[in-house]
């Protein structure tokens, strides 16, 4: 998804340049002309990912805003901006939360680079707290990743079961995150922060599959040369999530239903049961009133199980929370992998959204995946996924050589003439339809470089690929001095 800066100050001229350098990079502009709208837009919930902050406005100034926005609970990362003050006061300004600064006028790459590392250190951030909760068993519902409808009756539905021990069944399609509602029941549970221990029943050997549960004492068969818990002793005062339960052996079933039933177990070789306290949260993709039906699975088990029913829609139900997942993947992805990948392109989200992921959430992630690590682009393009856009990305010596020369008529000329936009920054044609002369174009684009660069005369020259002195003397010959001095030079002179 497209970031969003949100850019205060009071300087009409300075929001109208830093939005056109964070345009062209990419990123969504939104303004406040001071503390009081920057707090107003916050407050009325538009979006806003990070903050350019000037420090010196009137009324509310940077310092002030910068504390009213933290003390309102506000986290988005802060960056100040000054044309004048001490050290002091970009050091307070650090000390009450901003993550950098630069001082007026700043370079383009100077602003796209800290915005960028501000992102980045928002998602390191995002991922350590990600990782603390997924680590503790304190994964909410509140950090589910999905508004949909269909994910809002499920949150609904998993925040009343969380509330007590009911026996919970969650049921969907390979991928669709079954395993992160059942982490967000017991994160949402009095048993936050207790063990919670996930089995994959489908995986288990079926020699092995008792030991595994139940846990065996020293001696108890040929190889059980220490003693083991078990999965329930493990998840003791915790939760014990079954998936894939549909995949256990009948005799297995008759166990897990005792050990339900009577809250203890009966390790293999001891001579006396166990007592446990565990919730159990169950998974299947299958259906089990089908498979009770056919006799693969035990009736009285499923009755048991089967007491707080949740269906986890499937990703192709739920597709207008694909930008929100894809957000969430980029993040993550790019702290693991070291990148800075700042989103997809709206193209490249296009068709994301609009693909039926028979994989669901599991595909997408491995396909972002996939795409992070090879990309080298701010944002992902369509051929950063060739498995699901059939675009292939263009081979270097296509992407950088210039198309080769072709004949063009007078006719098609005049038609491309034709198409030219009229209100460009830089006027191409004339009033009359014909191109305007290399001198009057050459005016126009200096003052337009000068204007977008807050006169700063060397990063205007080496962006028109021109040395300064001949800068200077184009200026002088169009006429342009006045625009100079207008903008401010930072002290640069023609004899520098």
């Amino acid at each position: 998804m497209t970031k969003t800066v949100l850019v205060v100050d009071d300087d009409p001229t300075q929001r109208r340049l830093i939005q056109a350098v964070l345009e062209r990079d990419g990123f969504a502009v939104a303004q406040a002309e001071s503390g009081d709208a920057a707090i107003d837009h916050l407050t009325a919930g538009a979006k806003a990912d990070i903050i350019l902050l000037d420090l010196v406005m009137p009324r509310l100034s940077g310092q002030d805003t910068l504390k009213e926005l933290r003390a309102r609970g506000f986290s988005q990362p802060v960056i100040v901006v000054t044309a004048q003050g001490g050290i002091d006061t970009v050091v307070q300004a650090m000390q009450a939360g901003a993550c950098d600064f630069f001082v007026k006028p700043a370079s383009p790459e100077r602003i796209i680079v800290s915005i960028r590392n501000a992102l980045s250190m928002g998602d390191l951030r995002g991922e350590v707290d990600r990782l603390k909760k997924h680590k503790t068993g304190r994964f909410t519902f509140a950090d589910m990743v999905g508004s949909s409808p269909a994910m809002a009756l499920v949150k609904r539905m998993g925040e009343r079961a969380a509330k007590s021990a009911i026996p919970i069944l969650i049921t969907g399609e390979s991928g669709v995150g079954k395993e992160v509602i059942a982490r967000a029941v017991h994160g949402s549970s009095d048993r936050a922060g207790k063990p919670f221990v996930a089995v994959n029943c489908g995986a288990l050997p079926e020699n092995l599959v008792e030991s595994i549960l139940f846990g065996h004492e020293k001696g108890s068969f040929t190889g059980a040369t220490d003693k083991h818990l078990g999965k329930f002793q493990e998840a003791n005062g915790g939760t014990l999530f079954l998936d894939e339960v549909g995949e256990l052996p009948l005799d297995m079933q008759v166990k897990l239903l005792r050990a339900l039933q009577e809250s203890e177990i009966d390790p293999v070789g001891s001579k006396r049961s166990v007592k446990v306290d565990v919730r159990i949260v169950s998974a299947t993709n299958r259906d089990l009133s089908q498979a009770v039906a056919e006799g693969r699975f035990r009736e009285d088990l499923f009755y048991r199980l089967n007491v707080f029913p949740i269906e986890a829609p499937a990703l192709r139900e739920r597709k207008e929370d694909i930008p929100a997942l894809v957000d969430h993947f980029v993040r993550r992805f790019n702290v693991e992998e070291g990148k800075k990948v700042v989103g997809c392109a709206p193209e490249t989200l296009a068709f994301l959204t609009a693909h039926d992921w028979p994989g669901n959430v599991r595909q997408l992630e491995n396909a972002v995946y996939r795409a992070i690590v090879l990309s080298d682009a701010p944002y992902l393009q369509p051929y950063d996924f060739p498995a699901i856009s059939g675009v292939v990305a263009p081979p270097p010596e296509t992407a950088s050589a210039p198309a080769a020369s072709q004949p063009i008529s007078p006719q098609a000329a005049q038609e491309l003439l034709a198409e030219l936009p009229a209100e460009a920054p830089v006027r191409i044609l004339d009033d009359r339809g014909h191109l305007r002369t290399l001198e009057e174009i050459e005016r126009d684009l200096i003052q337009l470089a000068i204007e977008i660069y807050a006169g700063h005369m060397s990063e205007v020259a080496r962006r028109l690929g021109i040395g300064r002195s001949t800068l200077y003397r184009k200026v002088r010959e169009q006429g342009l001095d006045g625009v100079v001095k207008g903008e401010g030079d930072e002290g640069e002179t023609e004899a520098a």
